[in-house]
């Protein structure tokens, strides 16, 4: 999510609080996402202010869904538009707070937003309100055909193979097999956290082995924190390419990049080939930094591919880089090389972007 990077405690506390809501029940505003619903609309970046972690599900209603981490960690947000330009102003939703006592009461970070047999999940990483680095996975529920309504169901904590810093978690399905890909630290390691996969019984429990696809070992991936997080999956020209983000949330968080054949068992850690170096960092040319943990998306010709991150405007930040509010949500193109493998680009400047069409 937002940090894998916080060193194991005691090196950082800090105890989050906030007003209780139990599966909390949101109603959708009338004007959610209608203003761009006739045509579409140019983009802007940034898309979302201080909007990080971002994830942008389009469902089957050919609507999309928004949702990331607010940067005062005690809250799950939900917008809603037709268009990816309506999102901007598409009115926001509180759908979820945090606990004042006990279990998710603090850093809500990352939730990811999956509409799976029929019901609404969402993902995301919380911690106890007296222990706020004893960062976990959990779920929540809402069987109601519309996320804005109905009621939110706590499923409870996702249980990993170890009982360790945990967070980031994605779901893709492959071949028929439901997957779970997210970020943790294994005991052992001389690491922040690396990624995992595992496949799904059900929407909140995992089945199987729970494999390890990389680790940070190059010095990209290491500066500040030794951090790989936030994987997101997107399958295309015969292959599954996985993007996770590395090193400190500071102007040195980037992409990097793991890739398999489509025919390949995903849990066999082998038939994974890693990126030696990083595919989406900080310019200097565009003043964008820090671009990472991005999702995928298509645009409204639900042909062409979005991808969706966050990124700063400036380099230099005084303090902790997470108590910066200042990571914007945003979007552009994902385009395609002649080999078939994505084409990342450098993440654009500020101003209009242009998703459909030709360049850029």
């Amino acid at each position: 999510m937002t940090s894998s990077q916080t060193p194991p405690p005691p090196t950082r506390r800090g105890v989050l609080r906030g007003a209780l809501a139990l599966g909390a029940v949101a109603t959708v505003p009338a004007a959610a996402g209608t203003a761009h619903a006739a045509g579409t609309a140019t983009p802007t970046n940034p898309l979302v202010h201080q909007r990080a972690d971002p994830h942008i599900h389009r469902h089957t209603d050919r609507r999309y869904y928004f949702t990331a981490t607010a940067p005062e960690y005690d809250r799950i947000i939900l917008r809603s538009s037709h268009t990816l330009a309506g999102l901007a102003t598409a009115e926001e939703a509180v759908i979820w707070r945090r606990h004042t006592t006990g279990d998710m009461a603090a850093h809500i970070w990352a939730p990811e937003i999956h509409h799976i047999n029929g019901a609404w999940y969402i993902y995301f990483a919380a911690a106890p309100a007296d222990d706020v680095w004893k960062i976990r996975i959990w779920v929540l529920e809402n069987k109601n055909p519309n996320p804005f309504r109905g009621t939110w169901t706590e499923k409870g904590r996702l249980t990993t193979a170890w009982d360790t810093f945990s967070l980031d978690a994605t779901t893709f399905t492959h071949n028929s097999d439901r997957y779970l890909a997210w970020a943790q630290h294994e005991p052992g390691m001389d690491n922040n956290t690396g990624v995992f996969l595992s496949r799904m019984a059900n929407p909140w429990t995992l089945t199987g082995p729970q494999v390890r696809l990389t680790t940070p070992e190059y010095a990209w991936e290491r500066i500040g924190f030794k951090v790989n997080e936030g994987p997101s999956a997107i399958r295309r020209n015969g292959r599954l390419f996985m993007t996770y983000s590395a090193s400190a949330t500071d102007a040195n968080y980037c992409l990097g990049l793991l890739t398999a054949d489509e025919n390949a068992d995903l849990l066999a850690p082998g038939n994974w080939k890693k990126s030696p170096v990083p595919v989406f960092t900080s310019n200097d040319t565009t003043a964008q930094y820090g671009p990472g943990h991005n999702s995928f998306t298509v645009a409204e010709d639900g042909r062409t591919d979005v991808i969706v991150y966050h990124a700063r405007q400036y380099k230099e930040i005084t303090g902790d880089p997470l108590h910066d509010p200042n990571r914007h949500t945003r979007i552009q193109r994902l385009r395609w090389k002649p080999d078939g493998t994505p084409d990342f680009g450098v993440p654009v400047a500020d101003g209009p972007v242009r998703i459909l069409g030709g360049r850029p």
